[in-house]
């Protein structure tokens, strides 16, 4: 970093901030991985790096992290603050961000940072009390407010116990029953959080408890890993800082068995990152779109079980990605292996998917009738007939969180209620029973018992009832070219409702994850980091394990794996790969469980798809029989067979299982269904019944049912689909850098602070921590590459500093000779210096700490003088400027000044000379006379030229010839408008009385009906002729006639809808001046007369019917019969003549409601 001090382009002023400090740009000098530098008040913006105040011209240089301003400029900064310790006055050394400080948590031992090197590899704990590598804490590392301090190493070995233990890699002795101890003794203190190194282990309580504040976020924001308390947040800023500062893309594994709290320590990392990142309108909404995508996917993707109140029913693996400062720009969310069988069928204390109860507790009235469903969990079939609620939580606030989130996340409310009507149709098909009948060829049929569910499901998603029904109930074989329909019986029946249903529930799950990442995805082309968080379904050893538990363990032994390899068995490799000599620790490899399952050629999974794809008859029976063929002599695997074979008897496994020995314990699998579910075959007549519903959102689920794309290939099996899933996981996770969180289950009973030795004990083994503690202690604390160290330390050397010209080994050989160290100390690698103790570690830093104050000692000095002096130089040039240009500034304002005044005198000389020829050669007023004689002339021409082309007297033609020239524009557009007006006035005078009332009543109908009704286009073209039953030609109607009393408005024979049967029956309707009159066609008698201030409105719908409802006020003499509905050859005129009348009569307009309902009949 300092290697240029010496070198003459330190003093360009152009490249100084650069040439010092190179890593500016990042923040932070600071190399050391666990000490992260504050923002503080030299801070800039927008600007990501601190200035320098001072600098020449009032300007300032922006330069590098805080804590190093204060270093070389003491007047630079305010009071500042660096991690948990005291505050530092300004000009003091900040040596808190430049020596590690590991107290004990807890208070009591020291504990050194294993991993102070940075995450380049994995690193090791410190030593045991006792050993040759054990560390006091190095002189003048200054105090830490808030945490204890470390005593004499003699004096603190009596605090060496179980309670005093934060990390387990300081457990002495290390044993079985001192780590149980140890993890049970903090439990009861409610810290739940241990470290072993850098893995966190988490207990989970069952309860909450307060520490996870905002006061805590900001304790562990910046932290030291090993200064504070072992707490989730420490190792979530750990990543995220090592992503920010390192640019290295990190992943968090979160592993253990259902019900440890998996998903709530993904939760908390993911709100603790967006706690801590940068806050702005745009991050800010990045940030609670992220955040309300778990809600959502916990609503949809999460059930009780009998271990788990909230179990994740599906693995989720969310790939949240940064830009350069760290702040969240969007994310990717991968979804594995919903456990879509929970569907149709869970055992007796478990519930089906949280969605469904949210669903009915939740929705209001309104939405459970549109979406036909009721609000009582017992009515259906998939939800065990049972109601089913849970202590501790509200399913009808979950369902009003999870629509905020929708909101948030951008679902539109179309899309919204689209999804819950899909969701609504799952529900019900598990009510659409089957009845037994039989053909006439004898063959058993099946047929829907009760069509109410099935027509109710047809009209959510826009289907015939009878194509849902034929779907359900029948088959469509091919043979050769030939298509044959088969009916299903009872049980095969059912077998296709529920395939169907699980099938739309699985796609409509993915089409759900897939539409949040569309909302919260990174636009193409940005440069960015990123930090993976896996939260999956823990390791499951039921009563009755089936094929879902088979997929779940397989994924679980994989993850495994991936800790063995990263954490236990790289740990040794590192040191036979660099040639130091240890003592192996022995630890189990399970790759060979792994190599069970996924062989290619003979695993688990390889056979089962070929028993899926073979010919002829199979079923379970027929792949037991094959997996006891090739795996008889396999250590991890048993069966009935395979161990009668050996003459082994054991009652407990039954015939149609087998028994893999996992990581985590033997677990027995039940082969029944395990055909069926790794199938998953739906019939291709649901698929395409889908596809032919109108439904949008479920149309789009099922794109292989469109006749037009017809697929004859088998679509892949669930076990290689999962297979590929999980195979892509591991490669996204082996290219990140990894941090694990181990979750254990206190006990089973999901009891708050409850702890049952035995159970955790057992998972303490299967989780390999003890291997996990051996391996930390039993190698050297530090290690690092050989040009890093070189780098980071050589400055100590004079041999070393500033250039090293030979290889870094030797560099680095000759740096520690020179230090002199104890040989016992050092060990050298093929590639990496390993140091056994910490406290050389600190004697390292404490000299590397006092040299570089010397340093900038003398770069403060050096830039000082160079500032100076490019402020001189600064100001001198620029006075020298200033002079020349006020000079030059002056002379050419007295240039201009003279260039005006002789052209003014020009100008006035050329007039003068001009005026004088005039007046000798031309009357003083020709060119008056000139221009208004050509205006003239224009003007007549004009108006000629238009009187000879004016448009034709067609009231629709607005055309008219432009204006020949420009000054006749305005002019040409009046004439123009004067004409139209005069064209329409002329128009008007021809109409006759009749022709003007029918205009007007036309406009008036435009008024009421235009983009209203869809039958007003068909009128536009019908006169409106008023009188349509011949009155006064018909003698039968000469009562009618003097009824209307010469002041008949309309007449028409309409339809009158009876109330209370719906049948219509034939009436003569009169509309007067004063009534409106209804009469038999028969008899041609009135029946009913109204007046017209009796009408309080009228109703008519948006569609091409007559239908029109009068509303007719309760104090009117028809009042008490209620509203009449009729039905109108001509409704637009009847609305529109009976609209004119009551506003002739009464001045008040007729209130028309246009609407699909009716109200008030």
């Amino acid at each position: 970093m300092l290697i240029v001090f010496y070198n003459k382009t330190l003093f360009s002023p152009r490249w100084l901030p650069f040439v010092l400090f190179p890593f500016a740009h990042r923040g932070s000098l600071c190399w050391q991985p666990r000490t992260r530098l504050h923002p503080g008040s030299g801070r800039c913006h927008p600007c990501t790096l601190p200035r320098f105040p001072g600098a020449p011209g009032g300007s300032s240089f922006c330069l590098l992290g805080h804590n190093y301003v204060s270093l070389l400029f003491p007047a630079a900064g305010r009071r500042q603050r660096c991690g948990p310790g005291p505050r530092t006055e300004p000009g003091a050394l900040v040596r808190s961000c430049s020596v590690p400080q590991f107290p004990c948590p807890e208070g009591g031992l020291w504990a050194p940072a294993p991993s102070w090197a940075g995450r380049d590899q994995p690193q090791f704990g410190s030593w045991p009390v006792g050993s040759p590598g054990s560390a006091t804490p190095a002189a003048g590392v200054p105090r830490t407010a808030g945490t204890a301090q470390p005593p004499a190493m003699e004096a603190t070995t009596s605090l060496l116990d179980a309670a005093a233990v934060g990390d387990l890699v300081m457990l002495d002795p290390l044993t079985e029953e001192s780590l149980l101890r140890t993890l049970q003794e903090r439990f009861s203190r409610e810290e739940i959080y241990t470290y072993i190194g850098e893995v966190v282990i988490s207990v989970n309580p069952y309860k909450p408890l307060p520490i996870y504040t905002p006061e805590k976020v900001e304790e562990y924001h910046n932290c030291n890993f090993f200064a504070v308390k072992p707490h989730i947040y420490a190792i979530a800023d750990d990543a995220y800082c090592s992503l920010r500062d390192r640019d290295r893309d990190q992943c968090i594994l979160i592993t253990g068995e259902s019900g440890a709290g998996k998903t709530e320590a993904s939760k908390l990392v993911m709100s603790y990152v967006a706690a801590v990142s940068s806050k702005g309108e745009e991050v800010d909404k990045v940030k609670e779109q992220l955040l309300q995508s778990n809600p959502v996917l916990e609503a949809f993707g999460n059930a009780k079980t009998i271990r788990n109140d909230n179990s994740s029913r599906f693995g989720k693996y969310m790939d949240v990605e940064f830009d350069f400062k760290g702040d969240p720009l969007g994310g990717v969310i991968s979804n594995y292996l919903l456990e879509k069988s929970r569907i149709v069928r869970h055992v007796k204390g478990e519930r089906n998917f949280h969605i469904f109860y949210q669903l009915l507790a939740g929705g209001s009235a309104q939405l459970l009738q549109q979406l036909k469903l009721r609000p009582d969990c017992s009515h259906y079939s998939y939800l065990n007939h049972e109601k089913s609620v849970l202590p501790g939580m509200d399913d009808a606030a979950n369902f009003r969180a999870m629509q905020d989130a929708m909101a948030i996340i951008g679902f539109t409310p179309a899309e919204v209620t689209a999804l819950l009507e899909v969701t609504a149709v799952v529900l019900k098909l598990g009510n659409v029973k089957l009845s037994s009948c039989f053909q006439a060829s004898g063959m058993e049929a099946s047929s829907i018992a009760e069509p109410r569910e099935l027509q109710e499901i047809s009209q959510l998603i826009g289907l015939d009832p009878n194509t849902l029904e034929q779907a359900l109930c029948s088959r469509t074989v091919k043979v050769r070219d030939e298509s044959v329909l088969t009916a299903l019986s009872v049980s095969q029946g059912y077998y296709g409702r529920d395939a169907l249903a699980k099938n739309i529930y699985s796609r409509l799950f993915d089409w759900l994850v897939n539409r949040i990442n569309t909302s919260i995805q990174v636009k193409p082309g940005m440069q960015r980091k990123v930090m993976g968080v896996l939260d999956i379904y823990g390791f499951e050893i039921f009563q009755d394990n089936g094929f879902e538990q088979f997929i779940i363990n397989y994924c679980n032994e994989k993850l495994q794996q991936i800790f063995i390899l990263m954490t236990l068995k790289e740990e040794q490799e590192e040191y036979v790969r660099e040639g130091i000599q240890w003592t192996p620790v022995e630890f189990f490899d399970n790759t060979i469980i792994c190599d069970l399952i996924e062989n290619s050629k003979v695993g688990i999974l390889a056979m089962l798809d070929e028993e899926c794809l073979r010919p002829g008859t199979v079923n379970e029976d027929t792949f037991i029989t094959k997996l006891n063929q090739i795996f008889a002599s396999h250590k991890r695997y048993e069966s009935k067979e395979t161990l009668n074979a050996k003459h082994v008897t054991d009652v407990s496994l039954p015939l149609r299982c087998f028994r893999i020995h996992h990581y985590a314990g033997k677990v027995t699998y039940n082969v029944t269904g395990f055909i069926e579910k790794n199938n998953d075959l739906l019939f291709r007549d649901l698929s395409q019944a889908m596809w032919a519903a109108r439904h949008t959102l479920l149309r789009s689920l099922f794109p292989e049912g469109d006749p037009q794309r017809p697929s004859l290939k088998l679509p892949p099996t669930t076990g290689s689909q999962f297979k590929a899933s999980v195979a892509t996981l591991m490669k996204n996770l082996y290219s990140k850098n990894p941090n694990y969180i181990r979750c254990i289950k206190p006990n089973d009973t999901k009891t708050a602070m409850r702890f049952t030795p035995d159970l955790v004990l057992a998972q303490v083994r299967y989780l390999g921590l003890m291997e996990n503690v051996r391996v930390r202690r039993a190698g050297y604390a530090f290690r690092q590459l050989y040009q890093p160290f070189l780098n980071r330390y050589k400055m100590l050397s004079r041999k070393t500093w500033p250039h090293w010209m030979g290889s870094d080994r030797e560099g680095t050989e000759v740096l520690l000779a020179e230090l002199k160290f104890p040989p016992e100390e050092l060990a050298y690698g093929h590639t990496k210096i390993f140091i056994r103790s910490p406290r050389t570690l600190f004697d390292l830093e404490k000299r590397r700490q006092l040299r570089v104050a010397e340093l900038v000692t003398l770069i403060q000095k050096m830039f000082r003088g160079w500032r100076c002096r490019k402020h001189y130089q600064l100001m001198r040039k620029s006075q020298i400027l200033i002079s020349a240009w006020f000079r030059g500034h002056a002379q050419r304002n007295r240039y201009k000044q003279m260039k005006r005044s002789v052209l003014l005198l020009q100008a006035y000389a050329r007039g003068w000379q001009t005026r004088r020829m005039y007046r000798r050669y031309f009357r003083s007023d020709a060119r008056t006379r000139l221009s208004n004689f050509i205006y003239r002339r224009l003007v007549q021409k004009y108006l000629i030229g238009l009187k000879k082309n004016l448009p034709p007297m067609a009231v629709l033609d607005r055309t008219w010839p432009p204006a020949p020239y420009k000054f006749l524009s305005d002019a040409n557009q009046e004439l123009k408008g004067i004409f139209y007006r005069w064209k329409c006035k002329k128009y008007r005078e021809q109409l006759t009385p009749q022709q003007r009332a029918m205009l007007q009543a036309k406009l008036c109908a435009s008024e009421l009906f235009k983009d209203k009704k869809a039958l007003y286009a068909q009128s536009l073209q019908q006169p409106f002729r008023g009188e349509y039953l011949g009155l006064t030609q018909n003698r039968k109607y000469q009562k009618l006639q003097e009824v209307a009393k010469d002041k008949l408005v309309m007449a028409e024979a309409v339809q009158k809808v009876n109330r209370a049967n719906g049948k219509t029956v034939p009436r003569l309707l009169l509309l007067t001046k004063e009534h409106l009159v209804l009469a038999d066609p028969k008899a041609a008698q009135p029946k009913m007369v109204l007046s017209l201030s009796d009408i309080r409105g009228a109703s008519v719908s948006r569609f091409s019917d007559g239908l029109l409802a009068l509303h007719l006020k309760e104090t009117s003499t028809a009042g008490g019969k209620g509203d009449l509905l009729l039905v109108s050859p001509h409704l637009i005129e009847l609305v529109t003549r009976l609209h004119q009348t009551l506003l002739d009569s009464t001045a008040q307009a007729l209130p028309l409601s246009i609407a699909d309902q009716y109200e008030g009949i």
